[in-house]
C-alpha cells in the first residue's frame, strides 16, 4: 500500500478525503469599515479628538525631560489667527451607518434593541469638539463649560443611517463660542435633510483656553452673510443673554422669591398636618420622598474615556454616565420604561483627571403631578397624561483622587434631565438642602413648560 502511494498509484475515496489540502484560515471581517479601537464614539470622531495613544503621553509625562519637550506653548508665542470668520468655516457633518453597518451598531444598541441616547450624546460632545477646533485651530485647548440643552424633537421609528452635523452659531470675539448641533436621519445621496427628519437639536458652549496657563483667550468672531445668519446668530446671543441672566439667579447667589417662599411654608405645613391624628389629610399613597428616590455610582476613570490632551475624561463620557444613571432613577421608582424629553441646561465645572473616581448620585427633584391639590397661587401645570408624570432628575458629579485623600472632594458638575414616567408620582422634599433642589427643578419645569413649541413626539427607537 505504502508503495502504491508513493508512485502515485490509485487511492481510495475515503484516504484522498483524509489528505485533502487544509484550507487556510479564514479571518472573518468584522466590518466593510476601516475599524479601530474605540470607546463607544464613532471612530471618525474617535481619531480627532485622540492623537497620541495613551502609553507614549504617560511615559513623556513621567519623564522629566519628556514633561520639558512635550510643555505646551503659551498662546502669545504663537502667531494666531482672530480675525472674523463665516459659519460656514467650522460646519462639519458626520454620517453614522448604523443600518449599513452592524457591527457599528453594536456599540449603541441597548437590550432593548433601541439606539442609546447615551452613547449618542458622547458623539454629540465630540463633535462639538471637532468643530470648535475648525473655528479656534490648534493653538488653544478647548474645553466643553457647558450643555445648553438637548432636545428629543421627534422619535426615531426604525433603525437607520444618522447624520450628525453642526457649526459654531455664535462668537463674539471673546473666549466663547455656541456649537449647535442637530441629529437627524440621514438622507439618501445627493439630498439634503428635511425637517421633519430632524430627531433631536442641541446646543454646547465651548470655551478656549491658553494650554499652558489654562486662563482664557480671544477667538475669531462670527460674521454673518445672509438673514438666516443674523438670525440664527440673534438666536445665540438670546441664549447667551438669557444665561447670564439666569445665573445672577441662581438658588446659590439668590434667596428664593416671595412666591416659592410660600410654597415651601405651604408644603411643610401639608406634611405636618399628615402626621396629626387630628388633621383629616393623610400623605397621598403616590408620593414618595426625595432622599428614597437617590442612587450612586462610584467608577475609576480610565485612559480610554481621555479627551484630545490625554489626562482628562472628555465631557461625552460623563454625559453618557450622568443620563444613564438618569434614566435607571426614573425607571426605579416608577417601574416603567422612562420616555427621555431633554437635557436642561448643565455646567461643567471641574476637570475629571484620568485615574480619579467619579461619584455620581442622581435624584428625583421635581415630578410635576402637584402635592398641593387645588391650590393654583403657585403656579405650574401638570404637562404629562393622565397618570403619567414629568419628572426632572437631577445628577450631582464629584471626583476624588484614588488615594481619597481627606478634603479632596470637587464638584464636576450638575446634570438636570427631564423624563415622562408611565405614573402618577408626587415627590416630597424634607430638608432645606431638598426645597432647594426642589424650587431649582421646579424653576426648570416651568420654563420647559414655556417652550413646549420645540418639542415633538416622543418615543421609537432611542432611549
Amino acid at each position: 500500500m505504502s508503495k502504491r502511494l508513493l508512485s502515485g498509484g490509485h487511492l481510495s475515496r475515503s484516504v484522498t478525503a483524509a489528505i485533502r489540502p487544509i484550507e487556510p484560515f479564514r479571518f472573518r471581517a468584522f466590518s466593510a469599515y476601516t475599524r479601530c479601537c474605540t470607546d463607544g464614539v464613532y471612530q471618525e470622531l474617535t481619531a480627532m479628538r485622540t492623537r497620541t495613544p495613551f502609553i507614549e503621553a504617560f511615559k513623556k509625562q513621567q519623564d522629566p525631560q519628556g514633561r520639558k519637550d512635550a510643555a505646551p506653548v503659551p498662546s502669545e508665542k504663537v502667531e494666531r489667527d482672530v480675525s472674523p470668520k463665516f459659519m460656514s468655516e467650522s460646519y462639519h457633518k458626520v454620517i453614522l451607518p448604523l443600518a449599513r453597518d452592524l457591527w457599528l451598531l453594536d456599540s449603541y444598541i441597548n437590550s432593548s434593541g433601541h439606539i442609546r441616547l447615551g452613547t449618542i450624546f458622547m458623539d454629540l460632545d465630540a463633535l462639538a469638539g471637532v468643530i470648535a477646533y475648525k473655528h479656534t485651530g490648534d493653538s488653544v485647548m478647548t474645553v466643553t463649560a457647558a450643555v445648553d440643552r438637548i432636545t428629543l424633537k421627534a422619535p426615531l421609528k426604525e433603525i437607520c443611517d444618522l447624520e450628525l452635523s453642526g457649526q459654531v452659531t455664535f462668537a463674539t470675539g471673546r473666549s466663547s463660542m455656541e456649537v449647535s448641533i442637530r441629529v437627524a436621519k440621514a438622507p439618501e445621496e445627493g439630498n439634503t435633510v428635511e425637517e421633519d427628519d430632524v430627531l433631536m437639536t442641541c446646543a454646547f458652549t465651548m470655551v478656549s483656553l491658553d494650554p499652558a496657563t489654562k486662563k482664557p483667550v480671544a477667538i475669531s468672531p462670527l460674521k454673518t452673510t445672509t438673514p438666516e445668519e443674523r438670525y440664527i446668530f440673534a438666536e445665540g446671543e438670546r441664549n447667551y443673554n438669557a444665561k447670564r441672566a439666569a445665573s445672577k439667579l441662581a438658588l446659590r447667589k439668590q434667596t428664593p422669591n416671595d412666591l416659592e417662599s410660600d410654597l415651601i411654608h405651604a408644603l411643610w405645613l401639608q406634611q405636618l398636618s399628615w402626621h396629626d391624628p387630628n388633621h383629616p389629610s393623610r400623605k397621598p399613597s403616590n408620593a414618595i420622598t426625595m432622599a428614597s428616590t437617590q442612587i450612586q455610582t462610584v467608577q475609576i476613570m480610565q485612559p480610554q474615556y481621555r479627551n484630545r490632551h490625554n489626562f482628562m475624561i472628555f465631557g461625552g463620557f460623563l454625559l453618557k454616565s450622568t443620563f444613564e444613571l438618569a434614566f435607571t432613577c426614573a425607571s426605579s421608582i416608577s417601574h416603567t420604561r422612562p420616555t427621555f424629553i431633554a437635557l436642561d441646561p448643565s455646567t461643567f465645572e471641574n476637570p475629571v483627571p484620568v485615574g480619579s473616581v467619579l461619584y455620581l448620585t442622581a435624584t428625583v427633584a421635581y415630578s410635576d403631578s402637584p402635592l398641593l391639590e387645588g391650590d393654583g397661587r403657585f403656579g405650574g401645570k401638570k404637562v404629562s397624561r393622565e397618570g403619567w408624570s414629568r419628572v426632572q432628575i437631577r445628577v450631582d458629579s464629584k471626583v476624588k483622587n484614588v488615594e481619597h485623600e481627606e478634603g479632596g472632594a470637587k464638584p464636576t458638575g450638575v446634570f438636570n434631565y427631564t423624563f415622562e414616567v408611565k405614573r402618577d408620582i408626587k415627590v416630597i422634599p424634607e430638608t432645606y438642602a431638598q426645597f432647594m433642589m426642589f424650587l431649582d427643578a421646579r424653576r426648570r419645569c416651568l420654563a420647559l413648560e414655556k417652550g413646549q413649541d420645540g418639542e415633538g413626539e416622543k418615543g421609537g427607537v432611542m432611549e
